[in-house]
């Protein structure tokens, strides 16, 4: 059948399960002078503009992943940690390796330009698409003990070091692993740059996420369900008013 022939909400809803017409299709669409195929027509064109933007977007964030993929590193891994800022909780870090033969996920990137919903489905997505995940992390008391930057690489290493396979290239994101066994890039603000990064992020934010709203099941005072140990207002009004919990964060300043 003709789109000519098809009703427009016939050809409405082949356009919606055809996402991508063929040349001599978007030729007779083109061709179709009814007013309601126009406008189809037209939602389709921006439609497939979107996708192409996505996916120069994507192929722009995995620059890094396919110059090291060619060199012939074949388990490139890229880390990031959440929760730096917080005054209560773990920091949280992943570490993924990307599968070069599966197309990149829809919709991947910083976790912090992705709603909460965004980020969860994103989650799912990765842990089923990736060649392989691991989520670690160093509690608060680790953070007191080193310093909240020392305790964010040593939660990388140790997601790094429960992937498998290992890697054999590792892009991190910000600062150099000390100690780290595998060669390794440092990347500012590379969860905006490389996708295993961003993959990483997504993981760690959402995990840590949930650790937190846990947390508030057993400390409800705090409100880390929704600030996640942030410090916002309500938050250290709750601290000055109850005091630390054992999640706290000591060598944070914890009140204004």
């Amino acid at each position: 059948m003709s789109f000519e022939q098809m009703t427009i909400a016939e050809l409405a809803r082949y356009l919606e399960l055809n996402e991508d017409l063929s040349p001599g299709e978007e030729e007779r669409l083109r061709a179709d002078k009814r007013r309601g195929a126009a406008v189809l027509l037209e939602r389709y064109c921006r439609r497939k503009e979107r996708v192409l933007s996505e996916s120069a977007r994507l192929e722009k964030m995995l620059v890094r992943e396919r110059l090291l993929w060619d060199r012939g590193y074949n388990a490139v891994a890229g880390t990031d940690e959440a929760g730096r800022g917080p005054l209560a909780g773990p920091v949280v870090a992943a570490a993924v390796i990307l599968d070069p033969e599966t197309a990149p996920i829809t919709g991947l990137n910083d976790s912090k330009k992705l709603s909460r919903a965004a980020r969860e489905k994103i989650f799912d997505q990765i842990v089923i698409n990736a060649r392989c995940y691991a989520i670690a992390s160093a509690s608060c008391h680790e953070i007191d003990h080193y310093n909240i930057h020392e305790a964010s690489l040593l939660a990388m290493s140790r997601a790094l070091s429960r992937l498998s396979p290992e890697p054999d290239y590792v892009l991190v994101d910000g600062f150099i692993i000390k100690g780290c066994p595998y060669r390794q890039k440092a990347i500012i603000g590379g969860d905006a740059l490389s996708l295993s990064i961003a993959a990483a992020s997504v993981l760690a934010k959402v995990a840590r996420d949930k650790i937190m709203t846990v947390m508030h099941d057993k400390y409800p005072s705090y409100g880390f369900d929704r600030n996640k140990g942030y410090g916002t207002f309500d938050h250290r009004e709750a601290i000055a008013r109850f005091g630390p919990c054992p999640e706290h964060r000591r060598s944070f300043r914890l009140t204004e």
